[in-house]
């Protein structure tokens, strides 16, 4: 189980960069039947997704201070796929209030990717500070564990990136790949929740 501990939090976060690439290009999406689908809509996308990172990485790293383990980041993989669930459930409803109320689509963009996106982009950041407070507690060299989980982290994004815009949303309904995204999320927060616990199992009884 150790040796699959470092596999563990390495797929955590390769998945969470994906995660917030997929939820973040789906958004643009989403507003713009609403604001449109201009530079002012896309900008007020990308600081609200930047800023709630910032925000989560911060937190992340304090969280990372508490007796970390698996089970702590496969909470936060879950809380990630809970928390997006307003955004299918209420986005439109949300966008639509929110457009004749504020016509402005800077503003409007920005309000309504902070309302749908902001909590659960947090706590998707959160995850890497937290991961790489669990591989150095692991590994020897805390700067090549940092480096590796930051190249995993990035790549997922990347990949993201292009499956998200360059298939999915030919063949899929936008809130069909966020159900998709929030399932794959549940289920590897379970898989962390499922090995700390075997893992400790077998530290009780050896």
């Amino acid at each position: 189980m150790q040796s699959l501990r470092p596999l563990l939090v390495y797929a955590a976060a390769g998945w969470s960069g994906f995660f917030v690439m997929g939820v973040e290009l789906l958004g643009g999406r989403l507003l713009a039947p609403f604001f449109g689908n201009s530079i002012f809509v896309w900008g007020g996308v990308i600081a609200v997704f930047m800023a709630c990172l910032s925000v989560g990485y911060l937190l992340g790293g304090r969280f990372s201070l508490h007796q970390p383990t698996l089970s702590k980041l496969g909470l936060l993989l879950l809380g990630e796929a809970v928390l997006a669930l307003p955004i299918i459930a209420v986005g439109d409803t949300v966008l639509e209030a929110l457009s004749d109320v504020v016509s402005d689509p800077r503003y409007g963009s920005l309000l309504g990717s902070l309302l749908l996106f902001g909590a659960p982009t947090v706590l998707s950041g959160m995850i890497s500070p937290y991961a790489v407070r669990l591989l150095i507690a692991a590994l020897d060299s805390s700067g090549l564990s940092a480096g590796r989980l930051y190249f995993v982290s990035t790549l997922g994004s990347a990949t993201g990136t292009i499956l998200t815009s360059f298939y999915l949303v030919l063949y899929l309904e936008i809130n069909t790949i966020l159900l998709c995204f929030m399932g794959v999320s549940a289920l590897v927060g379970s898989t962390l929740l499922i090995a700390d616990r075997v893992g400790r199992g077998r530290k009780v009884h050896p």
